[in-house]
């Protein structure tokens, strides 16, 4: 059976996928209940009261702030509301355990994935941030504020892989946030919408994120980070965030940069739900969490246990247009123009797709390409031909690779063109080395794979990424593309002294930056594919219309 490029991604069958498709022993190598040792004296002030850090266990000239409180509690009568303002606390608050992951399906035992590692804890009570930093409170450093991936359901901003060290070294004040995962983030409800003074529903993961970024503004200089620089990035379903960030009125002036790494929302996957059919999946959830002798109310929401909301399927974890959030689909807010003017990195990698594609047989192969592409078939069948198993299977890799992120990150750097602000497309096609006998050797350049080149992190988690012998090119590619995004937060381009130069994306000359085995700028980066996809998705709009 074809995988559907873009659905797979935000349902839950689709993270069933992600998970099961990735080795088992991604994990994390941190304790993230234990505190770092060493608490700074006294204490920073932030919304709430004071704070005590640590120094970083990975390098003593950088303090780390753990556990942050950025918003109260979303919990009992607070579930399924937008975030609200942090409690005060007497004294100074130990900042050095980081928080619960937030409420997400537990991964089944003996299986891993990536965006699970070091999620050892969760709670509902779970809005908190973490910030590494090394400057002077006078330094007004840049900030890079990290959106963590897993699909909008699983994953955790205080993952090791996500350490702000090694860029806090390099000059930033580095910020990663949780945000309401599931059914908690991201339920659309007609009762919700109806207490609701926007009339809105669906966004609460959203809204967490703008709430996060407002607090970067009010707090980030207490840490020597300058609120008038700040640079959101985010990969997977943390992109796609990045892009909605962009997208949302709620979160104009907070950042005044922004990337994406291999996530956009202009086609299936991260593209805003129509309220009505986002709230017609919700009362079919809260059907099944209240049951069916029980009449829907918010109080029967609110009482249900969180175990008892994540044991009922969530037909898709993603943007609602409320009206409020969001007052239309991504790709039409983009298309006019009405996105924030920020200057933007995107791109994606090579081999997306080997993480989540199962084997398939040929006759499944080519009759999912018929029944899904309809009259685009036959070009889909020439384009990923299929004459062999093994060949089918590749091609649907590589469909599901071009559709749910290549296509997704040229079309955004293309959108771009709608505002002032120049977007710079990349292409990562570095084969992290694989260690010897790696069952896994032929996932290529997959997904996540560029996640420890950005945060300079070899070997910091005992993922895939720390398995693999990464050798003199990765460190030079590494400390290459975190100086590019350390110069993009700090003056809006990427480009700097000793760095190939990075050309800002023109739609005539289609250039990206292939970061592989070399650097290069790279033309057409699998044009006759996108293109294909282009006249397949413009084709779906009409139909729509």
């Amino acid at each position: 059976m074809l995988l559907e490029p873009g659905d797979l991604m935000i349902r839950n069958a689709a993270i069933g996928l992600l998970v099961l498709g990735t080795p088992l022993w991604l994990t994390s190598c941190a304790e993230p209940g234990a505190p770092d040792e060493g608490i700074e004296p006294g204490g920073i002030t932030v919304d709430g009261g004071q704070i005590a850090g640590a120094p970083s266990p990975l390098g003593a000239d950088i303090s780390v702030y753990r556990g942050v409180p950025f918003a109260a509690p979303p919990v009992g009568e607070l579930r399924w509301r937008p975030p609200q303002p942090v409690a005060p606390w007497d004294g100074v608050r130990d900042a050095t355990v980081p928080a619960p992951a937030c409420v997400q399906t537990p991964i089944p035992a003996g299986v891993g994935s990536f965006y699970d590692a070091g999620v050892d804890e969760i709670s509902e009570d779970c809005l908190y941030l973490n910030v590494w930093s090394g400057a002077s409170p006078e330094a007004r450093a840049p900030v890079l504020v990290w959106i963590h991936g897993g699909g909008l359901t699983i994953g955790n901003g205080a993952d090791v892989s996500y350490d702000g060290t090694a860029l806090a070294r390099r000059g930033a004040v580095v910020v990663t946030i949780n945000y309401r995962l599931g059914a908690l983030g991201y339920l659309a409800h007609p009762l919700l919408s109806a207490e609701s003074e926007h009339d809105a529903s669906g966004n609460f993961g959203t809204l967490d994120q703008v709430a996060a970024l407002e607090w970067v503004q009010r707090n980030i200089a207490s840490f020597g980070g300058d609120p008038d620089r700040v640079a959101i990035f985010g990969e997977s379903a943390g992109s796609w965030s990045v892009n909605h960030m962009m997208a949302t009125p709620l979160a104009r002036g907070l950042f005044q940069a922004a990337i994406g790494q291999s996530g956009g929302g202009f086609g299936a996957s991260g593209n805003a739900r129509p309220k009505g059919v986002a709230e017609l999946a919700g009362q079919r959830f809260v059907e099944a969490l209240v049951g069916p002798d029980v009449e829907p109310s918010l109080a029967a929401m609110r009482s249900a246990s969180a175990d008892d909301v994540i044991g009922v399927p969530l037909p898709a974890a993603g943007a609602t247009v409320d009206g409020w959030v969001f007052s239309d689909t991504i790709y039409n807010i983009f298309a006019a123009g009405r996105q924030h003017d920020v200057p933007v990195i995107i791109g994606s990698n090579a081999d997306e797709g080997t993480m989540f594609i199962p084997p398939v047989t040929l006759a499944a192969y080519q009759e999912g390409v018929r029944r899904q592409y309809g009259d685009f078939a036959d070009e889909f069948l020439t384009t990923y031909p299929a004459r062999s198993v093994e060949e089918a299977w590749q091609s649907q890799v590589a469909i599901f690779t071009d559709a749910t992120f290549g296509w997704e990150m040229r079309t955004w750097a293309r959108m771009m063109e709608t505002v002032s602000s120049p977007a710079y497309l990349y292409y990562f096609s570095r084969v992290p080395p694989a260690p010897e006998g790696d069952a896994f050797a032929h996932y290529g350049a997959y997904h996540t794979a560029e996640i420890p080149y950005v945060f300079d992190n070899f070997g910091v988690s005992t993922s895939l990424h720390a398995n693999r012998a990464y050798d003199g090119t990765d460190r030079d590619m590494s400390n290459t593309l975190a100086s590019y995004w350390m110069n993009f937060a700090a003056t809006g381009n990427p480009n700097g002294p000793g760095l190939p130069e990075w050309r800002a994306f023109d739609q005539d000359a289609d250039e990206a930056l292939e970061i592989g085995d070399a650097i290069q700028v790279r033309r057409g980066v699998r044009k006759e594919r996108l293109d294909l996809l282009d006249r397949y998705y413009a084709a779906q709009r009409d139909a729509a219309r």
